[in-house]
């Protein structure tokens, strides 16, 4: 918020007030929506692997913001653009674990990791409902309300920080040993993340909106090679064969 706040000001000082009542709600509900993601992302980290929650996750959010884009925003897909999206959504899931994943969740010899695989399970799917919601809630703001999409993303900082107060309370204690060790990291975050995202939402504003949620989790890649090789978690050939399906089904979209 700090780093960009130059180019907030400047973008944001003539525009933000003649900002109405639509605009302030879509705002809001786009903040709860991220924070809600952040909280639901993080809480299935700590309990299952990253390659089982960030891959449901990213798989089952194209599907859900492709929905809402067809059945209220008007857009449509062709049948080489429904193949694509469907090998997205197939590579990710295999990237997840594919067929093994419910093996592993229903393996009575071993309730500990069963009972991890589930919880992945389940705050992946959640979380993924928090990406289709602020997805297509922001897709919204820079399509139809011609919302700025550096003045969405660093508006709604303004927002999102006091509904994370009552989260940095309760962690308080946590808070500065943690900020000292991990500061630069959070830094290349923060700054990088918004880079991220601001670019997103102007693909929305160029392409269809359920064209760039799948094409997004090209981001899937390097998180699986992330977590096989930085994490240990395995499986290389159906993370290989999941990343080849994810690629053919941008493709598709593309064509």
């Amino acid at each position: 918020m700090i780093f960009w706040a130059p180019l907030g000001i400047y973008m944001g000082w003539q525009v933000v007030p003649t900002w109405g009542r639509a605009e302030w709600w879509l705002m809001v509900c786009s903040a709860f929506a991220h924070v809600g993601y952040y909280v639901f992302l993080l809480k299935g980290y700590r309990v299952a692997d990253l390659t089982v929650v960030y891959p449901v996750a990213r798989g089952s959010g194209p599907v859900l913001s492709a929905t809402f884009a067809i059945l209220w925003m008007g857009e449509s897909l062709t049948p080489l653009g429904l193949a694509g999206l469907l090998g997205v959504v197939c590579g990710v899931f295999l990237i997840a674990g594919g067929a093994k994943i419910w093996q592993r969740a229903t393996d009575a010899q071993n309730p500990d990791e069963s009972k991890k695989l589930k919880a992945g399970l389940i705050y992946g799917v959640v979380t993924g409902l928090w990406i289709a919601s602020y997805t297509a809630i922001d897709g919204y703001a820079v399509k139809f309300l011609l919302i700025n999409p550096i003045l969405l993303d660093y508006m709604s900082n303004f927002i999102r920080i006091p509904l994370y107060l009552p989260l940095i309370w309760k962690d308080r204690h946590t808070l500065l040993p943690v900020w000292k060790t991990y500061w630069k990291p959070c830094l290349f975050v923060a700054v990088a993340g918004s880079i991220g995202y601001t670019l997103v939402l102007y693909a929305v504003q160029l392409a269809p909106l359920s064209h760039v949620a799948p094409a997004r989790e090209v981001s899937m890649l390097f998180a699986a090679l992330i977590g096989g090789h930085l994490l240990g978690e395995g499986d290389r050939k159906a993370r290989i064969a999941g990343a080849c399906l994810i690629a053919l089904g941008v493709a598709a979209l593309t064509f």
